[in-house]
């Protein structure tokens, strides 16, 4: 975990509001811009015309802007689900990440995110396994953070989930509802399985191809064991 200390820097949205019916943050969700720039990535989380938001801002240099106040709802999530949880906006926190989904992340960007994530989840007591990236709860839609981002650096500081080393297979799809995946939903009349496999696929065999196979069933296996 970086010992380094970061300074976060208030650059207020307008795009925000009370979260519904008393929710508190329980996840923390990951995204990355797909933009060009964290200047120009910033200008639109703080446009009122787009409507979109994030909790926090962190720039591949390492600079974290803080744009919307925890303890208010910002526009980050949109339309999905995690486990019970439906209103996500409401249940969590947003990090947008600088990046355009087509590199890895920066150190120094990847460091601020290990300070500041601790701090998040004491305060909210949000555990390991609610740290969430988008694909995972809009697999529909979503790739983001997408394969070229570190859950395995995280988790190594408790600050996600990886699978561990334990033997055994479990039958995917009812472990992958266990596990949060909204794989009972339906997008323009579809299943949302196959989308839910994908995001399985993408946060933790990102090189994979094919068919559903046995690696698939022990990871899925060893993330539950864990949970």
């Amino acid at each position: 975990m970086s010992a380094q200390a970061f300074e976060i820097k208030q650059h207020p949205s307008p795009n925000f509001g009370p979260r519904r019916d008393g929710a508190a943050p329980s996840l923390v969700v990951l995204h990355y811009t797909a933009m060009d720039s964290a200047e120009g990535a910033c200008r639109a989380l703080c446009d009122p015309a787009r409507e979109v938001s994030a909790h926090y801002l962190i720039s591949q240099k390492g600079d974290i802007l803080q744009l919307v106040s925890e303890e208010m709802r910002a526009w980050h999530a949109g339309a999905g689900r995690w486990g019970d949880i439906t209103d996500v906006n409401s249940h969590s926190i947003g990090i947008e990440l600088d990046n355009t989904g087509d590199c890895p992340f920066a150190q120094p960007q990847m460091a601020a995110l290990e300070w500041l994530l601790p701090n998040i989840m004491k305060r909210w007591g949000i555990s390991a396994s609610g740290v969430i990236g988008h694909s995972d709860f809009a697999p529909h839609r979503k790739i983001d953070p997408g394969r070229y981002f570190d859950w395995k650096r995280l988790a190594w500081q408790g600050l996600a989930v990886w699978p561990d080393d334990q033997s055994g297979e479990v039958e995917w799809e009812e472990a992958a509802r266990r596990f949060g995946f909204p794989v009972d939903g339906f997008a323009d009349g579809e299943t949302l399985k196959d989308a839910c496999f994908q995001a399985f696929r993408l946060r933790f065999r990102p090189w994979a191809t094919g068919a559903e196979d046995a690696e698939d069933r022990r990871i899925m296996a060893r993330l539950i064991a864990q949970g």
